[in-house]
C-alpha cells in the first residue's frame, strides 16, 4: 500500500451492512481522483497477526487516518459492554479523527434501544449524520465528503466531485453492486491475477494463494464474503469483470458478431460468433473476429511489403470496451452487437449516454467522463483497455482520419448507443500507410541513387530480383548491375540466393540495420 495515501476505516455492524461497506470500497477504488489518496480498509474478524489481540478492531483502526461509520437497525454483538462499532465509534473520537457518520432510513422508531442510545451519544458529541436510501444515495456522500475531508483535514485539492452532478444526471447503475450465487470457482483468477499486478497490489513473479486474491478483489469490491463465513460470491462487478461465463446468469451479458458480405444485413451472415466471458477476454474476441472478417490490402513501400488493416485495431478496440463498460446492464432483453459490414463496422451497447453528456458534446470533446459502470470501467482502464479521461473518443478520432477514413458517428437509436465506423467500401487506396514505414536510416538512404531503389522496389513486389532483370529493365550493363547488388548486399539490404543463372537476391531480413563499419558513400 502507497505510504502517502490516508487509510480510510469502515466501521458498521458487519453483517447488517458488509454489503455496503464492500460496495464503499469498490467505489472508492473506482474512482480516478479519490484512489489515489486513500485506500479502503474493510476489517476482517481474523487476527492481524499470530499474535492473540482481544481486540483486533481497535488494532486495526489504529493504523488508519479517516473514520466512516455506517449504520441501521442493529447495534451490533456487545463485548463486555458495548459493540465493536460502538467502540470504534468512541476511539476514532478519542483519536480526533476526520469522521463521517451515515444513517440508512429517514426514521428510528424501529431501530433498537442501545442504537438509539448511540445516535444520541453521537448527537451529545456534535456531530450531524446523513441520511440514505440506497446504495445509489449513499456512495456519492460518501465520496462528496472525503472529497471534503482531504481539502479541510490535510490541504488535497481533489477534483471536486460535485461539479459532475450539477443539473440533471444520470447516476451509476446499481447493477455492479448485486451481491450473486457465484462461488469463486466461476471467476477467472489468472486475470485477477494480472490486474492485480497491474495496479501494483501484487509483485509482477508473486504467486498468491486463491485465498489471497479473493481477499484482495474482496477490497476492491468485486467479491462478497460474510464475516464469520468462508465462502466468496461474486459481486455482479466480479462477473462482468472475470466471469468465465456471465451469460449463464445474466444472458444480455453476451456479444452478438455477425459479418456480412453486402452494406446491409441479410439472412445469411458470412460469419457469426457468440461471445461470453470476462470482459477482457471478449474484447480481444472481437477484435480478432473483426480483423477477421475485413481485409488486409498488402502495400509495398520503399523496400518493404506492408499488410494494411482496413480499420485500425485500436479504434475497434477501445468502441468494444466502451460498448462493455458503459452499457445498460439492467436492461436483460437486448446484448452488445457488432455488425461487420462491406463499407462499415458498426457497435450497438444498449442504453443511451448519462445525461448531462450528449452526442453533440461527445462529437466536440466538450464533456466529463462518466459511467454507468464505474467498477468495470474504471478496472478495465488498469489494464489499459480503455482511457477514463476520456480522450479515447478523440483517440478513436485521430486515428480513424490518420487512416484514411471518416472519423467515428455516433447515433441513438432503438434502445442502442451505437458507433458506427466507415470503412473504405471500393476506394481500398484511401488507407494511409503510417508514415514512418519503409523508411530507410539517413545514413543509408543517402549512399543510394534512383536505380538502386528501383532494384529495391522489384524485390519488394515480386520477392525476388535477378541481374538480367536489372540490366533489361534499367539499361545497365552487367558489371554495374553486380556493383549495385554489391552495395546493396554491404549495405545489409539484399541478400544472396543460388549460384551462376540461378542466382537471385532478396530482400535481407534486417534491412533498416546501420553500424559504422558500413562503407562510406560511394559515387552514384
Amino acid at each position: 500500500m502507497n505510504e502517502t495515501k490516508k487509510k480510510v476505516f469502515i466501521s458498521s455492524v458487519q453483517k447488517e451492512l458488509e454489503i455496503e461497506r464492500v460496495a464503499i470500497a469498490g467505489a472508492i477504488s473506482s474512482n480516478d481522483d479519490l484512489s489515489q489518496f486513500c485506500d479502503i480498509v474493510l476489517y476482517e474478524k481474523e487476527p492481524l497477526s499470530g499474535k492473540r489481540i482481544s481486540k483486533p478492531y481497535l488494532k486495526c483502526l489504529e493504523s488508519c487516518d479517516i473514520y466512516v461509520l455506517v449504520m441501521d437497525r442493529e447495534y451490533g454483538r456487545i463485548v463486555e459492554t458495548l459493540s465493536a462499532t460502538h467502540e470504534e465509534y468512541r476511539y476514532a473520537m478519542d483519536r480526533d479523527m476526520p469522521m463521517m457518520i451515515f444513517v440508512r432510513g429517514h426514521h428510528d422508531k424501529d431501530r433498537h434501544s442501545e442504537t438509539q442510545k448511540f445516535f444520541d451519544e453521537i448527537r451529545s458529541d456534535g456531530h450531524t449524520y446523513r441520511r440514505f436510501h440506497d446504495r445509489v444515495d449513499l456512495l456519492p456522500e460518501i465520496i462528496q465528503g472525503l472529497t471534503r475531508i482531504f481539502d479541510e483535514s490535510y490541504s488535497i485539492k481533489v477534483e471536486h466531485f460535485v461539479s459532475r452532478f450539477k443539473g440533471k444526471v444520470g447516476k451509476a447503475s446499481p447493477f455492479e453492486q448485486m451481491v450473486l450465487q457465484v462461488r469463486e470457482t466461476g471467476l477467472d483468477l489468472d486475470i485477477a491475477r494480472e490486474w492485480l499486478q497491474s495496479v501494483n497490489e501484487i509483485q509482477e513473479n508473486e504467486k498468491p494463494s486463491t485465498i489471497t486474491l479473493l481477499n484482495k478483489l474482496r477490497e476492491k469490491g468485486l467479491v462478497w464474503k460474510e464475516s464469520g463465513e468462508q465462502v466468496f460470491k461474486a459481486m455482479a462487478s466480479g462477473l462482468l469483470f472475470l466471469g468465465k461465463n456471465p451469460s449463464d446468469h445474466f444472458p444480455q451479458c453476451r456479444i452478438l458478431a455477425d459479418a456480412y458480405s453486402g452494406t446491409e444485413p441479410d439472412p445469411t451472415p458470412r460469419d457469426q460468433e457468440t461471445i461470453s466471458g470476462a470482459a477482457p477476454r471478449m474484447v480481444n474476441r472481437i477484435v480478432d473476429f473483426v480483423m477477421t472478417n475485413t481485409r488486409h490490402p498488402i502495400r509495398v513501400v520503399g523496400i518493404h511489403r506492408i499488410k494494411l488493416d482496413e480499420y485500425p485495431q485500436e479504434v475497434i478496440r477501445e468502441a468494444i470496451v466502451n460498448a462493455i463498460a458503459h452499457r445498460d446492464y439492467e436492461d436483460n432483453a437486448r446484448p452488445i452487437y457488432v455488425k461487420v459490414l462491406f463499407d462499415r463496422v458498426e457497435i450497438l451497447s444498449p442504453g443511451n449516454l448519462l445525461p448531462p453528456l450528449t452526442i453533440n458534446k461527445l462529437v466536440k470533446g466538450k464533456f466529463e467522463p462518466c459511467s454507468r459502470n464505474p467498477t468495470l470501467a474504471q478496472y478495465l482502464g488498469h489494464l489499459r483497455l480503455m482511457e477514463q479521461r476520456g480522450s479515447g473518443i478523440q483517440r478513436m478520432r485521430t486515428a480513424m482520419i490518420n487512416h484514411g477514413l471518416e472519423a467515428p458517428e455516433y447515433v441513438f437509436r432503438d434502445g442502442y448507443f451505437t458507433i458506427i465506423l466507415k470503412g473504405p467500401g471500393d476506394q481500398m487506396e484511401r488507407l494511409r500507410i503510417p508514415s514512418s514505414t519503409g523508411d530507410l536510416p539517413p545514413a543509408i538512404d543517402e549512399q543510394l541513387n534512383e536505380r538502386h531503389h528501383q532494384i529495391l522496389s522489384r524485390a519488394a513486389q515480386e520477392g525476388t530480383v535477378s541481374t538480367a532483370w536489372v540490366v533489361e529493365e534499367l539499361g545497365v550493363v552487367k558489371d554495374t548491375a553486380r556493383r549495385d547488388f554489391a552495395l546493396l548486399i554491404d549495405l545489409g539490404l539484399l541478400e544472396r540466393k543460388g549460384r551462376g543463372r540461378n542466382t537471385r537476391y532478396v530482400l535481407s531480413q534486417h534491412p533498416q540495420e546501420s553500424n559504422d563499419d558500413r562503407p562510406m558513400k560511394r559515387e552514384k
